[in-house]
């Protein structure tokens, strides 16, 4: 029995239950371990993004007869041009409509609430379940309008602490560019035979589905945050480039994000003229419609062949479990994991099928 799969499976799984159990009773001795990483991981998180952002245009520039370090330097003021155009083309525009945007947040609210006020007041028309829907919308605009202050503080709080990471970001770029043909070796020269044939062979799937993962999301979130703000400026909705950059950024996540970008770009539609709510709904299912299918399709592939109802599940999980972390890192962590439990599947296939030959 102890040389069945499932009883080994079974016994991997409690092994590790009883590891993170373990883990958790004697948190306190890596207290100074869990400071580092939570000090790192935006920094070399932002810097594995923009490393295989920038790899193809490192290995294009090297195939050039161009050296690796004056590559990266290429990279680097590429880099430092696109900030600079962001900062001093966009960053005025951003922040005075974000500062109009704050000032106006009170009213915005405000007349969302009246609105829904007037349609409960016609409750004798509307069903219970409908007239309870719109109560807990109501509520939830309540609370936020009352935590707004809050909120804008604990987000400054945090902008600022990215702030201060980001700082890090540029030389762990660096060094990912610099030796990232070192890694893969210097994982793999404490193994041989076969297991280091399948760590080559999983450590290349990763690198793989990261890749697609990272360059495609990305630029299908670019490309929706472009139409968004050319179907904004057309109707002439107010916060046009606000609201495109929050629906490029929610983008990222998949089949929630268009949801979660389009919720305030209604509400200041609903502020600034009811008929344009319409408008706004239009806008985000064609854009909707366009990547689904048109954009994603061609760009990502099926690179990491997850089906949608999995990725739902796992963003709600992985929500649960760890926060805003969570919706963002849990489809990429779930197809590394499929990678590493399918290469796994295919080494014991193999093994199982050289073991009949030899019988």
């Amino acid at each position: 029995m102890t040389h069945k799969s499932w009883f080994q499976f079974g016994i991997a799984i409690v092994l590790l239950l009883v590891v993170i159990m373990l883990f958790r009773e004697v948190k306190d001795i890596f207290y100074p371990l869990t400071i580092i990483i939570e000090t790192v991981f935006l920094p070399i998180l932002l810097a594995g993004v923009l490393f295989y952002l920038t790899r193809p245009i490192v290995q294009w520039l090297t195939k050039k007869r161009l050296p690796k370090w004056s590559a990266i330097l290429v990279v680097y003021i590429l880099l430092f041009g696109v900030f600079w155009m962001l900062i001093t083309i966009i960053g005025p525009v951003v922040n005075d409509q974000m500062t109009k945007l704050i000032k106006n947040a009170p009213k915005m609210f405000h007349a969302a609430e009246e609105g829904i006020s007037y349609i409960m007041n016609q409750r004798e028309r509307l069903p219970e379940n409908v007239i309870q829907a719109i109560q807990d919308v109501i509520d939830k605009i309540q609370t936020m309008a009352m935590s707004f202050g809050t909120w804008l503080i604990t987000f400054i709080q945090s902008l600022l602490q990215a702030t201060f990471s980001i700082v890090l970001v540029p030389f762990f770029l660096f060094y990912m560019l610099k030796d990232r043909e070192k890694f893969v070796p210097f994982i793999t020269q404490f193994f041989n035979g076969n297991r280091k044939i399948w760590l080559q062979k999983t450590l290349s799937g990763l690198d793989n589905v990261l890749k697609s993962y990272i360059q495609g999301q990305l630029l299908v979130s670019f490309l929706i945050g472009v139409m968004l703000f050319i179907g904004y400026v057309i109707i002439k909705l107010d916060y046009a480039l606000i609201l495109a950059l929050f629906g490029m950024a929610t983008n990222v996540i998949p089949f929630l994000g268009p949801y979660l970008a389009v919720a305030p770009a209604i509400l200041v539609a609903w502020t600034q003229d009811p008929q344009m709510v319409i408008y706004v709904a239009i806008i985000m299912l064609v854009a909707q419609q366009i990547e689904s299918n048109l954009v994603s399709p061609n760009v990502m592939g099926k690179a990491l062949d997850v089906h949608p109802l999995t990725v739902i599940t796992v963003i709600l999980t992985a929500g649960n479990i760890a926060g805003i972390w969570g919706v963002i890192l849990g489809v990429p962590a779930y197809a590394v994991i499929k990678t590493i439990v399918s290469n796994l599947y295919d080494m014991r296939q193999e093994i199982k099928q050289a073991a009949t030959k030899d019988v």
